[in-house]
């Protein structure tokens, strides 16, 4: 008489090859779905994909189009570029130098806007020098690399420390930009909160025979720091 035990249906269904319940129910979620949409599995893929660019903008980048001439010559109306939302989390913040998309929600008005970061919190900027350039800190800036053929540091003089927390922003194409300047009047001061700064523009992505990335531009890097060594 044969004693050896005879598997059972549970002793197959624990074997190592053999899928267990979980698992099944994993794949056949997916397929369950697929046949329930209209399209099947491309529906699913495509939808799969816009969850996922959704994502991508909503944490980590965002595409932002030009509206204006501010930012001219090296930002033109209607380029492309990308914000990168994560240059300032897990501790980073924004640079003198740095090209940045903010909520100007009652500050500049409704919407979002980008300009360059001229002052970060502690700074003194003044404008302008016997030479006509932004001085930070005491140090003169020169700008004429980035400025707007033609265009002046500023045709409106000012002085002022910028609040800790906030940043002090101005156009490239200063001739054509309301920003911090022009602001200094209203409600905060024309400064912004850190807080509504949405991140960095990196790269311009369109049109392509713009394609290039933003860097910082050496200008700002011999600005010492605010007395006090204060930063927003």
């Amino acid at each position: 008489m044969d004693t050896e035990a005879q598997p059972t249906e549970r002793d197959r269904a624990s074997r190592p090859d053999s899928p267990g319940p979980e698992e099944r129910s994993r794949f056949a979620l997916p397929a369950r779905i697929a046949e329930w949409l209209p399209g099947g599995r491309i529906t699913l893929t495509l939808f799969a994909c816009l969850v996922f660019l959704l994502l991508l903008s909503t944490f980590v980048v965002q595409p932002f189009e030009i509206p204006s001439g501010s930012m001219e010559q090296g930002l033109r109306i209607g380029d492309r570029v990308l914000v990168n939302k994560l240059a300032y989390r897990f501790g980073g913040r924004p640079a003198r130098g740095d090209v940045v998309v903010f909520d100007g929600t009652g500050y500049f008005g409704d919407g979002d806007y980008i300009k360059r970061v001229v002052g970060v919190g502690g700074d003194h900027v003044v404008c302008c020098d016997k030479r006509g350039r932004i001085e930070v800190n005491g140090r003169a800036v020169d700008e004429s690399a980035f400025l707007y053929p033609g265009d002046t540091a500023s045709s409106v003089p000012f002085d002022i420390v910028v609040p800790p927390g906030t940043l002090f922003l101005l156009g490239d194409h200063r001739s054509d930009s309301s920003d911090s300047r022009d602001h200094l009047g209203s409600p905060g001061g024309g400064m912004i909160p850190l807080g509504d700064v949405i991140g960095r523009a990196d790269w311009i992505v369109w049109p392509y025979a713009h394609w290039t990335r933003l860097a910082r531009p050496p200008a700002y890097a011999r600005v010492p720091a605010a007395t006090g060594g204060a930063h927003g």
